[in-house]
C-alpha cells in the first residue's frame, strides 16, 4: 500500500492538466466549495495544521478514471 500524497488547490489543478483536463482557479475552487448540504463536488478537507484544502491525488485520480469507465459503460451499441 502506497503513502497518501496530499495535494492543495493549485497542485491539484496541476496534477488534472498533466490528465488533459485543464481548469481555471476558479473552476477548481468552486469544485472544491460546499454546497447548500456541505458536500463538495471533489472530496477536499481542511487540513488541520495548515486550515488549507486538501485533497489525496490517488483519489483526485481515480474519480477522474472511475467517471471516463462509467461514460465508457454507457456507450449506446
Amino acid at each position: 500500500m502506497s503513502r497518501p500524497f496530499y495535494l492543495d488547490l493549485g497542485e491539484a489543478r496541476e496534477e488534472l492538466s498533466v490528465l488533459g483536463i485543464d481548469l481555471s482557479d476558479k473552476q477548481i475552487r468552486r469544485a472544491a466549495e460546499p454546497d447548500a448540504h456541505g458536500k463538495r463536488k471533489l472530496p477536499f478537507f481542511v487540513d488541520p495544521i495548515d486550515g488549507r484544502l486538501k485533497i489525496e491525488k490517488g483519489t483526485l485520480i481515480s474519480l477522474y478514471i472511475e467517471r471516463q469507465v462509467q461514460a465508457e459503460n454507457n456507450i449506446r451499441n
